[in-house]
């Protein structure tokens, strides 16, 4: 994680020794001789942290202390004083200093103050992180038997030492974000946190400070200062649901954020610094988007280093019988013990053509375990509609005709109503003599 510190200190020598040392420990730390020059750095770029000293020209160490307080709250500040200025450090605590050290100072005292900062400022945007973050599997995996998804997940293996933005695509419920967690699970950014936010399901001023967070009295209802997904994902991955939903304006602050790593809260006046990985997703074709005006073509070609596409069920129907059983288990009931999956049921979910993809084959499994009576789910527990009509598509090539799909509509319909043709016609709305034909042809 980059971790900012200034130094304010009046004595050159002791400022440069110091700022050398910060930097030799791997942070990133620059230094001025006084107050005033803290704060006109402080309104051109954030810290993490201030060491000043107690005793400067223009503005005291406490004056300064103060001022950084009301305007940066987020800032920790190590106060520097001398043997005969304890009282200043005790009052410096009291305005909010984190911690203070007396001159002549140990290096090593300093820098052990500084990591301990550093690490609890970690904590502290982790545990922000926490609910979402810990909350996942980090072990998360794709099944897969199908030729199309290991092919993609070849192509997930091939990034996993890249830092690249990827954009996911591909219809509803095909498991956009399920595969964006894989990415970062087995990244090298895999330690810290991601998180995920869906552009679909806010305003663009809600979307705005959930993502870049706001300043207090950025706006009504903003009574304290809020961090964004952006910064709380600083060293770790953001993942964008939906995020051709995202407006130009928000689209423009994303690229600035990408290109430059900068971004600004609501109503702040400076800009913060981070390092995100972002992952995007959408089932909408960009491209004719981009064509029409509705979405930005360099924020395309940002995000879409890696464009990864996952194929619809229907046309990986090797893969449904591995995700029932997965499904399966998963909803599997304390006071059920279903062992697995009829030959008809099964038939059923391979030959259907899952309009809402994996996610509606989640859905099925789900209420097929609660309907169920027997040791293995029926076809009985499955939709209606399943055993009516099939959407059929087209295997290997070939493309039934429209007489042999109503010869094997008709032929189900049949079935359902258990051979009772007259039943089966009524419900078709033909004669049973048309019902016959059908059935002949």
């Amino acid at each position: 994680m980059k971790f900012r510190i200034l130094v304010a200190e009046d004595e050159e020598i002791t400022l440069k020794h110091l700022v050398n040392a910060l930097r030799i420990e791997g942070y990133e730390a620059d230094g001025v001789s006084d107050g005033p020059a803290a704060l006109r750095r402080f309104e051109t770029g954030s810290f993490d942290l201030l060491i000043t000293d107690v005793k400067m020209p223009d503005m005291s160490g406490i004056e300064l202390l103060n001022e950084v307080k009301s305007k940066y709250a987020d800032t920790d500040v190590i106060v520097l004083t001398g043997f005969g200025t304890i009282g200043s450090a005790v009052e410096a605590v009291k305005s909010g200093a984190h911690d203070y050290i007396t001159k002549p100072f140990d290096l090593d005292e300093l820098l052990l103050k500084v990591g301990k900062i550093r690490d609890e400022r970690a904590l502290r945007k982790e545990n922000i992180a926490l609910k979402t973050f810990l909350t996942m599997n980090k072990e998360t995996s794709v099944i897969a038997k199908s030729q199309a998804m290991l092919n993609l997940l070849s192509v997930v293996d091939s990034i996993r030492d890249s830092e690249c933005n990827v954009l996911i695509t591909g219809e509803t419920g095909t498991g956009k974000n399920l595969l964006a967690k894989v990415i970062h699970f087995t990244s090298r950014r895999r330690a810290m946190p991601f998180l995920a936010i869906n552009c679909a399901n806010l305003t663009e001023e809600l979307l705005s400070s959930e993502l870049f967070g706001h300043e207090q009295g950025a706006f009504t209802g903003a009574v304290k200062t809020k961090q964004g997904l952006v910064e709380i994902a600083d060293s770790g991955t953001l993942f964008l649901d939906e995020i051709a939903e995202m407006t130009p304006v928000l689209q423009a602050k994303l690229l600035k954020v990408i290109e430059e790593g900068e971004f600004y809260r609501v109503g702040g006046t400076k800009p913060r610094q981070v390092d995100v990985r972002f992952i995007a997703a959408t089932n909408h074709n960009v491209r004719d988007m981009i064509a029409e005006g509705r979405f930005r073509e360099d924020l395309y070609y940002r995000i879409n280093v890696m464009e990864i596409d996952i194929p619809p069920l229907r046309n990986r129907r090797e893969d449904i019988m591995p995700l029932s059983k997965y499904f399966l288990g998963k909803h599997q009931l304390n006071n059920k013990k279903i062992t697995g999956f009829s030959d008809e049921a099964m038939e059923l979910l391979e030959n259907y053509s899952f309009p809402g993809n994996v996610r509606e084959l989640e859905n099925l499994v789900e209420r097929a375990i609660i309907l169920e009576k027997s040791p293995v789910v029926t076809a009985s527990s499955l939709p209606y509609g399943m055993k009516i009509s099939k959407i059929e598509t087209p295997v290997n090539g070939r493309i039934k005709t429209i007489e042999m799909l109503n010869r094997e509509y008709a032929e189900r319909v049949v079935e359902v109503f258990m051979g009772n043709k007259s039943k089966a016609a009524d419900a078709l709305g033909i004669s049973r003599t048309s019902l016959w034909r059908l059935l002949s042809s």
